[in-house]
C-alpha cells in the first residue's frame, strides 16, 4: 500500500511521537495533532525500537506481515500477520525485535483527543485489554482493516482534506468496535470474569509499572494491595511463572537500559532516578542482571 507525503511514515513522525524526558524513559504521545497515521517497515521498527517507552496516547496497529517480539508492560508477546495491537495510554513497550520483511499499519490518538473522547480518561477496549493487549483476525477480517486503513489515508490526503477531529471521532468509535468484535470472538480472549489469582497478578503487575522507581521490595506491594507476602508471591508465581521480585527487577533494568542508551546523565543520576541511593550497589545490582557495568552498557 503506498502513503503519500502527507500521510508521513514511521521514521517522518519519530520525532514528533515521541518526547524525551531527561529523567525517564521516551513517552510517545501526539503533541501537535489528535490523531497520527503511519506505516512502517521491520527495519524501521528495530532501528527506532530498541529502547522501553512509555505509551500516553492510544495506539492501534496492524501487522500485516511478518512477524516481531515484544514486551508489553512486563510481559512478552509473539506478534504474527493478521494480529492486532492495542494499547492504551500508561501502557509501557519495549519492541525486541521485528522480521526484517514485517509491515505494520499504525493509527495514535493523542492523549487530548482521548480525554475529550473517552471515559475517565481511558479508551473503552481497556477492560479486554487486560488480559491481552494483541488479538488474532482472519485473512478475510485483515483485508477489511487494511482496506479501512487505506481509505482513511486517502480520505487525509485529499485536497482539501476530508478528514478532522470530529470526523476522527467516529473513526475512533468504529475501530473500537470492530476490534471488540474480533476480541469477542476468540475463546482465549478475556470474555468472561476473570479469576482471583489472574486479578492479582495484572494488579500487581500495574503497581510495579507505577511504583519501581521507588519500591524495590515486594513486601511494599503486599502491604499496598493488603495480601500477606507468601499469598502474593504464590500467586504470581503460579500465574506468571516467574517470580514476584523478577517482575520488579525486569522494570528497573529496562528503564536503566534506556536512560544509559537515550540520555547524557551520569549513572549516578540514573540510579538515583531508580531509586538507589548507593551508586556502587546499583553497579553490582546492574552487572549482575545484564552482565556488564552501566558504563560499559552504555559504550557497547
Amino acid at each position: 500500500m503506498h502513503i503519500s507525503k502527507k500521510c508521513s511514515t514511521f521514521a517522518a513522525n519519530l520525532d514528533t511521537i515521541i518526547k524525551m524526558k531527561e529523567n525517564n524513559i521516551p513517552i510517545v504521545d501526539c503533541p501537535y495533532g489528535d490523531y497520527m497515521i503511519g506505516d512502517a517497515s521491520g527495519k524501521l521498527m528495530n532501528e527506532y525500537g530498541r529502547y522501553p517507552c512509555k505509551i500516553k496516547c492510544g495506539v492501534y496497529a496492524l501487522l500485516v506481515r511478518g512477524t516481531a517480539h515484544a514486551t508489553i508492560n512486563v510481559t512478552e508477546y509473539d506478534f504474527k500477520a493478521n494480529d492486532v495491537l492495542l494499547l492504551e495510554p500508561g501502557s509501557f513497550l519495549l519492541i525486541r525485535e521485528f522480521s526484517e520483511d514485517a509491515l505494520v499499519y499504525w493509527i495514535v490518538f493523542s492523549s487530548r483527543f482521548l480525554e475529550k473522547n473517552t471515559v475517565n480518561n481511558k479508551m473503552s477496549l481497556s477492560a479486554l485489554q487486560l488480559h491481552s493487549p494483541k488479538i488474532s483476525v482472519s485473512e478475510n477480517h485483515a483485508q477489511v482493516l487494511c482496506s479501512m486503513y487505506d481509505t482513511i489515508v486517502k480520505a487525509l490526503n485529499a485536497t482539501p482534506t476530508m478528514l478532522d477531529s470530529e470526523k476522527m471521532v467516529h473513526i475512533f468509535n468504529l475501530l473500537q468496535t470492530s476490534y471488540a468484535k474480533y476480541a469477542h470472538e476468540q475463546d482465549e480472549y478475556l470474555v468472561k470474569p476473570m479469576d482471583r489469582k489472574t486479578e492479582i497478578y495484572q494488579d500487581y503487575c500495574r503497581l510495579v509499572l507505577q511504583h519501581y522507581q521507588e519500591w524495590h521490595h515486594v513486601s511494599q506491594y503486599a502491604e499496598a494491595m493488603r495480601l500477606t507476602l507468601p499469598h502474593l508471591c504464590s500467586t504470581i508465581k503460579s500465574v506468571g511463572d516467574r517470580t514476584a521480585g523478577d517482575i520488579i527487577i525486569e522494570a528497573i533494568i529496562t528503564d536503566a537500559k534506556s536512560q544509559l542508551k537515550i540520555t547524557n546523565l551520569q549513572v549516578k543520576e540514573i540510579a538515583l532516578n531508580l531509586g538507589f541511593d548507593n551508586v556502587a550497589f546499583f553497579n553490582r545490582f546492574f552487572k549482575s542482571r545484564v552482565g556488564v557495568t552501566p558504563k560499559a552498557y552504555r559504550n557497547g
